[in-house]
């Protein structure tokens, strides 16, 4: 049975044919399945690696760069506070130190580096595999209509990452490093609390912006339509703003920054699902 069928209690097609002719059984789409999910770990392996080889090179000059004055996010806003004459606009202007406590903090960090920066690189090699697995399922007409799937979805979860690297994680980085309850207190950031921060930001970024993908396909299998996206328009840009906030230093202003981008998509969705059901219904007409 295809993912299509479970989903929507028709069985259209099953997902892979065997050399016989006959439908696959439900063990042998597992063992299908398997043999994707196989290869798309050694592929993260593989990245991961490569990452835990040239560490140094990610943690100097990709992960701990955002906290940095010359870096372009902070530059850009340097700019902004010089050409406004308002210094309260610059960020990460007041350097803080990294440590480390635990023995073998450095080591473990390696290593979550490494299997993250795997998954990050390895990501359009993921989705393609996940795309082999339920393209057969698919009619012709659906699978021209999905042209581009891998792409598009890989589109998205990088620019998310992009994102949410070039501006969330400097406004976080400014706002938790330079936060002080007393003058008294120095700020020295636990390397695993800094690293935790900059890649569950990344890698939330990413997710969240697959944000069209999911309304797309919840469209497609006819779980939710447009109609409804717009009725309850208001709740979903509460639910994103709540989780700009989650994602965000807890300030209005990033906030509002980072969920600008995120009722787009949400637009963009709703844009979506109209799509699919013009289509659908030019398709209801032509059979009539």
């Amino acid at each position: 049975m295809s993912i299509r069928g479970i989903l929507t209690g028709k069985v259209k097609k099953v997902v892979k044919q065997p050399k016989s002719g006959e439908e696959m059984s439900f063990l042998e789409h597992l063992e299908e399945l398997r043999w994707h999910l196989v290869r798309a770990s050694f592929a993260v392996v593989v990245a991961a690696v490569f990452c835990f080889i040239y560490a140094e090179f990610i943690m100097d000059h990709i992960l701990f760069a955002p906290k940095k004055a010359d870096f372009i996010t902070n530059r850009a806003f340097a700019w902004v506070a010089q050409y406004l004459n308002s210094p309260d606009l610059a960020i990460n202007t007041q350097p803080f130190t990294i440590i480390n406590y635990d023995m073998a903090g450095q080591f473990t960090t390696n290593l979550n580096i490494a299997f993250i920066g795997g998954i990050v690189i390895s990501i359009p090699y993921i989705f393609w595999e996940f795309w082999r697995f339920i393209k057969p399922a698919l009619y012709e007409k659906e699978r021209k209509h999905a042209t581009g799937a891998v792409f598009y979805t890989t589109s998205l979860f990088l620019t998310g990452v992009c994102f949410g690297y070039f501006l969330i994680v400097p406004l976080s980085t400014h706002f938790f490093g330079s936060y002080r309850i007393s003058a008294e207190v120095v700020n020295q950031i636990n390397l695993n609390s800094y690293i935790s921060a900059v890649t569950s930001v990344i890698l939330g970024s990413g997710v969240v912006f697959e944000l069209p993908i999911i309304i797309y396909f919840l469209s497609k299998v006819g779980l939710i339509s447009s109609g409804f996206l717009i009725n309850y328009r208001k709740h979903a840009y509460v639910v994103l703003l709540l989780l700009a906030a989650i994602i965000t230093p807890p300030d209005v202003f990033s906030m509002l920054i980072v969920s600008g981008p995120l009722v787009l998509l949400y637009e963009l969705g709703v844009f979506l699902s109209k799509r699919i059901e013009k289509k659908r219904d030019d398709v209801e007409v032509l059979e009539a």
